[in-house]
């Protein structure tokens, strides 16, 4: 074999290797619905109702420093990030698969604070744990997380189906789990220099929460359930808005067009962002980890989706041939990148 031929997978990027891997995977039981390409598979199992399948990987050292992670919000965000896939789909979370590869530092009682938190998540979003396996590790800890969820047919949302005209949508607020991984980094790097210091973390409680024990938006889909809304296209912000509004464009072949000044953005990560020298809505645009909603709807659904407290309208779907746009707040036009974090990329 030639290695100088060889592609190292960090010139694809996550998505990139998603997309080469399986462009040409094809499926064979017509109890598929949809496989790869969104947030969850969707299977056809008699009724009014599909099935949801997703799973989600998290590596020590990769997706979570266990320097300042407590073992019990570790096993809390297992069960979340997955709950929220299922959110992602206008669906909800039903049964959890828990797989854990285990290195020999970690003991017996440590395993009890991790499953402690997601026994948590499992009774606070009514979700059955219903099996898993586990092996040993040779460096760390391995997550995998598998759930199966239920939608209603006639309300699933993928990531295609926006069109222009539609109004882009966003629950809660963002950039709040990036500023508090980022004070957490810091705290780190000082307690590496000097173990005696104490942590400059008192007032920070809600971005430390939105980093380190998110929530899965399950109550945004029973939100628009009760507004009679059914999202054309929707999609959880996992890896930052920009980057999750992309996919939403590629998806459904359309443009994006997000106003900045339409961004919500808590108090406290505003004043942390500027603290720590950064644009509070470029936190938001590419921190990623929000683990909230990003959906679109139709026009005729404004009137609707304006009284929700819990959602902002923050711009609009247009032509592809538009291209994907950030307006500034003095009206000027630049093209939307993602920087957001890729695992796979260097």
């Amino acid at each position: 074999m030639n290695h100088e031929n060889l592609t190292n997978i960090s010139e694809l990027g996550e998505f990139g290797l998603i997309d080469h891997l399986t462009r040409d995977i094809k499926l064979n039981q017509p109890s598929t619905v949809m496989g790869v390409g969104d947030d969850a598979a969707v299977l056809k199992t008699g009724g009014k109702k599909y099935t949801l399948v997703s799973t989600d990987l998290l590596i020590e050292g990769v997706h979570f420093d266990m320097v300042y992670t407590p073992l019990k919000h570790l096993g809390y965000k297992s069960a979340i990030v997955n709950f929220s896939d299922m959110a992602a789909m206008n669906g909800v979370p039903k049964q959890i698969v828990v797989g854990l590869g285990i290195s020999s530092k970690y003991t017996l009682e440590a395993l009890e604070e991790f499953y402690a938190g997601l026994k948590k998540a499992c009774e606070l979003y009514k979700v059955d744990f219903v099996g898993g396996d586990t092996t040993s590790s040779v460096h760390g800890l391995f997550i995998s997380v598998t759930v199966i969820g239920e939608v209603e047919k006639d309300k699933i949302a993928y990531r295609k189906g926006a069109k222009p005209g539609d109004l882009l949508c966003v629950s809660g607020d963002l950039g709040g789990a990036y500023m508090g991984l980022l004070l957490l980094e810091r705290e780190k790097t000082v307690f590496q220099a000097n173990p005696q210091a104490q942590p400059e973390l008192e007032g920070k409680d809600y971005i430390l929460q939105r980093q380190l024990k998110p929530e899965a938006r399950v109550d945004i889909v029973e939100t628009l359930k009760k507004a009679d809304v059914i999202p054309t296209s929707m999609i959880d912000i996992s890896d930052g808005l920009a980057s999750e509004a992309l996919h939403l464009a590629k998806s459904s072949e359309v443009g994006v067009a997000i106003y900045e000044e339409k961004i919500p953005i808590d108090q406290l990560t505003f004043d942390t962002a500027r603290e720590f020298k950064i644009v509070p809505s470029v936190a938001a645009l590419n921190g990623g980890e929000d683990y909230e909603l990003l959906f679109t709807v139709d026009q005729k659904d404004y009137d609707k989706i304006k009284v929700i407290p819990e959602l902002r309208i923050i711009g609009y779907i247009s032509d592809a041939a538009e291209g994907n746009r950030l307006v500034t707040p003095d009206n000027h036009i630049v093209e939307l990148t993602a920087q957001g974090w890729d695992a796979l990329k260097k």
